[in-house]
């Protein structure tokens, strides 16, 4: 998603970004003369797959933000289904379920943080918004021995919701460890993630324009097609007949043991020593198991809703319903044999090894179920060097095949060239990715008790070029992606699986500029697509985001202040539509809109460990009506949101 790397390259001071920092088997400092606990305060972490080293954000520049990037679209609530308007493929690779509308809302195992802290490190997070909008998250890490870490995490995100029955629920976890034995040869990474996501379905805005009538300024006066007075509404609480669930978990188990030069090495008086092992030789295993399970429920179905899919007379008073559940269970093994060529801080890693999975789907329906099993076997390659000092070349190739089971011949081939040229130059990254998969399992096979949808595809090919240029000096980001995608899968205007034949040419150019004087920050992102005529794609042309602000010190920098005001926007398109009944947008061009660029105020302010947001919302809409989302859906009324982060080291 290069709208999230380019707006991550330029970070305002503070950051703690340190990405020339030596690798993590190197900082395992021991001392003769005190105990690791007593040394300065340290807290870094990595992900999986990188020997890149980070230190926790403690920046306000943009602490204001939602969860979700502006270039990503919800339903007008905080945890309801999201769409990306700068557009990204799935990048699916093997047998998938196919629901993706919460991923923003996700953790995902492959993603997680890996602490090293010499103190117990934690925060808490919490946001609230318009109509009892909440969002907390609590942290907690820290290291059971210097070369132990464990990390616990929670986040629930609650939101009624400014229009009728609208509601959403979500709860994240996860839990992960990372140890590394004291010789550095043997490295455990494991990790358990619970995700669990909940969506009151209101079916959308009856009559749009209600919107810009005065006698609609409570929203909940605004009826919705879902709206059922006989179910679930008490002064307290409103709910909706109409729901869509989606919950999973992830445990993975990665371990490999090293064989290579361990070297010992002494500060300058010998009162401490680290230890470096110059890998020359590995075997690595991922054990990995996944269940995501699906539900949507209709407890008081009417015939009219339903008519574009099936006909059925329901029967009244709560005695009908219809009732789907989708389930996928896999799990994947696989073994990886790695040499490590060159000197520590230079070494290039090339892995090889064969993988074997076996998923289970399955569908129920009340009445019936249908199960697919599948079993797969992979082969997978990379050759990898990444840049962890400064003016270092990094490369990388990343190959996955299947070459048994019904999802023989998906293939992954990605490779990208990279290079730190100087801090006038900055640095440049050239990319290229292949993708071949099958159509999701959901896209495939669907029942409820009353219809049947069953469908077969071609695979589906995504190739993508990409550059992107970054500059430090002189904050400026700039990037160019194309997409080729060949049988393109979406649902249609029927809200019915589809498939695209004709190939697809998608290109976007991006470029984020930060000017500075003095006291005055002003940072810009401007965002361009363009694609073939005719392709069922609801993407905007351009986007763009502007926040203008002061940011300072002051009593003596006690105080550090970031507030302004920021404005995005988007030109005129054609949005896709929500369907309830699959969890999905869908392709549609009977309905336009044009909304006028959208503002907010923030106050943004940082007292050392504790930093806080004061924020005025949909400022725009004092002067205008709300901004329309797609066919149905609008974004909240002007509110005023409060959130804070308060870090703890003991």
């Amino acid at each position: 998603m290069f709208g999230h790397i380019a707006g991550a390259q330029i970070q305002p001071p503070g950051n703690g970004m340190n990405p020339g920092a030596k690798k993590d088997s190197s900082q395992f400092v021991k001392s003769n003369t005190s105990d690791w606990k007593t040394e300065n305060v340290r807290i870094y972490y990595k992900q999986l797959y990188s020997d890149r080293v980070y230190t926790p954000d403690t920046s306000i520049h943009t602490f204001h933000r939602r969860l979700i990037n502006f270039t990503d679209r919800d339903l007008g609530n905080s945890g309801s289904p999201v769409q990306h308007l700068l557009f990204v493929p799935e990048y699916r690779l093997g047998p998938t379920l196919g629901y993706h509308v919460y991923d923003g809302y996700r953790f995902d195992a492959d993603s997680l943080y890996y602490y090293n802290t010499s103190r117990p490190y934690s925060f808490f997070s919490y946001q609230l918004g318009g109509k009892q909008e909440q969002l907390a998250h609590i942290m907690h890490t820290q290291n059971i021995k210097p070369n132990w870490n464990f990390a616990a995490q929670y986040r629930k995100i609650n939101s009624p919701g400014y229009y009728n029955v609208q509601r959403t629920s979500h709860d994240n976890a996860s839990l992960s460890t990372h140890y590394q034995g004291k010789k550095l040869h043997y490295e455990l990474y494991s990790a358990l993630v619970y995700n669990k996501e909940q969506q009151d379905e209101n079916g959308g805005i009856i009559n749009m324009n209600q919107i810009d009538s005065v006698e609609y300024r409570d929203r909940r006066t605004i009826r919705t097609n879902f709206q059922d007075e006989t179910y679930g509404n008490t002064a307290n609480t409103r709910r909706s007949p109409v729901t869509n669930s989606l919950r999973d978990y992830a445990v993975i188990l990665q371990h490999s043991y090293a064989f290579g030069k361990t070297d010992t090495v002494y500060n300058e008086d010998s009162t401490k020593y680290s230890l470096q092992l110059t890998r020359r030789f590995s075997i690595t295993h991922r054990a990995e198991f996944s269940s995501t399970r699906h539900f949507f429920k209709d407890v008081r179905p009417d015939s009219l809703r339903y008519a574009p899919f099936f006909s059925n007379s329901f029967i009244g008073g709560g005695k009908d319903s219809v009732y789907t559940r989708q389930e996928w269970n896999y799990i994947d093994n696989k073994i990886l044999l790695n040499t490590f060529l060159g000197k520590l801080e230079h070494q290039m890693q090339l892995s090889a090894g064969l993988g074997s999975r076996y998923d289970h789907f399955s569908t129920y329906f009340l009445r019936d179920k249908a199960i697919t099993n599948i079993n797969s076997t992979y082969f997978t390659a990379s050759l990898n060097k990444e840049a962890l000092l400064e003016k270092q070349w990094s490369y990388n190739i990343d190959f996955i095949s299947y070459f048994a089971g019904s999802a023989s011949g998906n293939t992954m081939l990605r490779a990208s060239l990279g290079k730190d040229i100087s801090k006038t130059i900055g640095s440049v990254t050239l990319s290229i990715s292949q993708h071949i998969n099958n159509a999701p399992y959901n896209y495939t096979t669907y029942y409820n008790q009353y219809d049947t949808i069953l469908h077969s595809f071609n695979k589906e090919s995504v190739t993508t070029l990409c550059g992107i240029w970054h500059n430090e000096k002189y904050k400026i980001d700039f990037g160019a992606r194309n997409y080729l995608i060949g049988n393109y899968i979406y649902l249609n205007a029927d809200q019915l699986p589809d498939q695209y034949a004709t190939t697809i040419n998608l290109t976007q150019l991006w470029l984020r500029k930060v000017f500075t004087w003095k006291i005055i920050v002003f940072d810009n992102e401007l965002y361009y697509q363009t694609f073939s005529s005719g392709a069922p794609l609801n993407i905007p042309n351009i986007m763009a985001r502007h926040q203008l602000g002061i940011e300072t010190n002051l009593f003596k920098s006690a105080l550090k202040i970031a507030t302004g005001v920021e404005v995005r926007y988007h030109n005129p398109y054609t949005p896709a539509g929500y369907s309830p009944f699959f969890n999905r947008f869908y392709y549609q061009a009977a309905y336009s809109h044009y909304n006028v660029p959208e503002g907010s105020i923030f106050f943004n302010f940082k007292i050392k460990r504790f930093r806080a947001y004061l924020m005025l919302d949909q400022v725009q809409q004092i002067f205008y009506t709300n901004t329309v989302l797609g066919p149905g859906y609008a974004a909240q009324n002007l509110m005023f949101r409060f959130g804070f982060n308060w870090v703890l080291i003991n």
